[in-house]
């Protein structure tokens, strides 16, 4: 069991600002995340968040996970922000005693072949630096070797061209590379989250910077202190950890959309330094250009970049087609009453595409409600008038918003709040229960639990990297995605999966951190790992791995009071196991 320690905290610290993709921006370029959309441009800004008094102490256990045990928050401009549904329910979770069952699409109801479209991802924004920004050739060649530093959760400062793994705390860890070689630490326990920031890749622990690099190359325990101070705290930690909004002083890469602009990041700054040329945030603005060449709105219409023409022309060579046993599990719901949504900030060409190839021509029966474009997470945190509903005529908007939400149906944009006067209505309940899959904290985990309330299940591909098998259907979409002997040279010669264990950068939920001396290490959960466990009701590698399962059975979820491995289906993965071993 995880140690428990009380102390007074006052609320505030821990949700102020938690106000999705309201942040103010100093650079005036669109800021986009996904294909298909852009999130914001120009300064923009939210209302303050709600004013609140804590009356009992908060419970941190060893894991950083937060319970609020009590407190009272006047009502503000913008949904109220309240912990998330998981800390307050019982100990068990089941799709059964949900009301409403939402799925995000990419990277969980569709699942990509990750080496392929991550190829593919860092091709098109490479291609568009070299042929429209005049960068180096150079970016263009890649080896399979190279792709181990492709690794999710990772931070990029864009003040200095570092990238930072975090701790759970939020400091940069210590990591000695002599230290990690000896049998002992052979395998590199766990990451949590990576943030670029000045063009320093960041790995976070939870107030700890576990591990750094300049462009691509590791920083030494001496530049980490240098640039992050003795205790190694990452100043924009309590920025990210409290509203996950966007900012122009990092970029953090927490989904596979984003991940391979991570990669591109670092070997622009190594380029910058060839070059002899200073590394500031101007680079950055490059890369906005590249990434809204490739995904705005317009792009798959126009077969505009690299990314949209190549999937449109071979979807199979991108996309996992769902199972027989996914798309019975979705219409047992259905059967079962329950009302379904899916939810993406993907277009609605974009949508149709993959829902088509995964699905199905017939998909629009499975869903009540589809909402594209929806532009998470703003889609929770904003307010009705800021993003009202709109309906689509042939793929394209209507100027003028909804002024409510009526009736099940295709929409784009939109609100959590008339969705909700929706819900309320379809199942004639006053609070429908409403479970969420997701793959992205900062678009659906922690939106969805802490705006909306709602259950959520976090899809984590990296279990499968770290001893989760996988399941049948995944290796049979693996087996047939293409013959043996169309393989290229990256499958040949083991291209490393951006959701296996790096050895640059380690585990996704572990790592060792060694004491001020070096001769103690303990091994600490990285910041993304604390994030599923606080924002989550459960993980999973997949759908798949519990489509067979009947819909009344009950999932251990997370909670403080248990240990860290429970919350896990179906089982936790290798690091966090050891950890818990290690610790008994």
């Amino acid at each position: 069991m995880c140690n428990s320690l009380t102390f007074t905290v006052h609320l505030s610290r821990i949700i102020g600002g938690a106000f999705g993709d309201g942040c103010v921006c100093s650079v005036g370029v669109p800021v986009v995340s996904a294909p298909g959309r852009a999130v914001g441009s120009g300064p923009q800004s939210h209302p303050p968040p709600p004013s609140v008094t804590l009356t009992e102490p908060v419970v941190l256990c060893c894991c950083a996970q937060l319970h609020v045990c009590g407190g009272t928050a006047a009502a503000g401009a913008s949904p109220a922000v309240s912990a998330p549904a998981s800390a307050t329910m019982s100990g068990y979770f089941s799709l059964s005693d949900c009301d409403v069952i939402g799925f995000d699409l990419d990277h969980t109801l569709c699942r990509y072949h990750l080496k392929e479209t991550s190829r593919l991802i860092y091709e098109s924004f490479a291609r568009y630096l070299v042929e429209h920004k005049g960068y180096d050739k150079d970016l263009l060649n890649l080896t399979p070797a190279t792709w181990d530093f492709c690794f999710k959760g990772l931070v990029v400062d864009l003040e200095d061209g570092n990238l930072v793994k975090l701790a759970e705390d939020g400091t940069v860890l210590r990591y000695d590379p002599d230290f990690m070689k000896c049998p002992k630490h052979s395998r590199s326990p766990s990451v949590t989250a990576v943030v670029v920031f000045s063009g320093v890749l960041i790995e976070l622990l939870y107030f700890c910077l576990i591990r750094a690099t300049h462009g691509t190359n590791d920083l030494s325990t001496e530049e980490i202190i240098k640039h992050y101070g003795p205790k190694r705290e990452w100043k924009h930690f309590n920025s990210l950890n409290t509203s996950f909004t966007r900012s122009a002083k990092y970029y953090f890469y927490d989904n596979y959309f984003d991940l391979p602009g991570a990669f591109l990041c670092g070997r622009v700054v190594d380029m910058l330094h060839k070059r002899g040329n200073e590394v500031n945030s101007d680079f950055w603005k490059d890369m906005v250009a590249a990434i809204d060449h490739n995904y705005n709105t317009s792009a798959f219409k126009d077969d505009a970049g690299t990314y949209f023409p190549s999937v449109k022309r071979d979807p199979g060579r991108y996309l996992q087609p769902c199972s027989d046993s996914v798309k019975t599990w979705l219409h047992s719901m259905k059967n079962a009453g329950k009302v379904l949504l899916l939810i993406t900030s993907s277009h609605s060409d974009y949508c149709r595409l993959i829902c088509e190839h995964i699905l199905g021509k017939d998909f629009e029966e499975l869903f009540d409600v589809i909402i594209t474009n929806a532009l998470k997470p703003g889609f929770f945190s904003l307010v009705p008038q800021q993003r009202p509903f709109r309906t689509l005529v042939n793929d394209v908007e209507e100027s003028e918003g909804l002024p409510s939400l009526d009736k099940p149906g295709w929409y784009s944009q939109g609100n959590w709040p008339h969705l909700h006067e929706l819900l309320k209505t379809m199942t004639g309940k006053p609070e429908p229960k409403v479970v969420y899959f997701g793959d992205s904290m900062r678009s659906d985990m922690f939106p969805a639990s802490s705006f909306g309330k709602w259950e959520t299940v976090m899809i984590v591909e990296e279990m499968e990297g770290e001893g989760v098998p996988k399941s049948d259907a995944a290796k049979s979409n693996e087996a047939q995605v293409e013959p043996l002997e169309k393989k290229g040279k990256f499958e040949e010669q083991g291209m490393k999966s951006p959701s296996a264990i790096s050895n640059q950068w380690g585990s996704y939920f572990v790592d060792v951190h060694q004491s001020g001396g070096g001769d103690e290490e303990s091994q600490k959960l990285t910041w993304c790992c604390h994030c599923i466990h606080k924002y989550s009701t459960m993980a999973i590698p997949s759908v798949e791995h519990i489509a067979d399962l009947p819909l009344d059975y009950k999932f251990p979820r997370f909670s403080p009071d248990k240990p860290c491995t429970t919350g896990y289906y179906p089982r936790p993965p290798d690091s966090l196991l050891k950890r818990c071993e290690s610790m008994s």
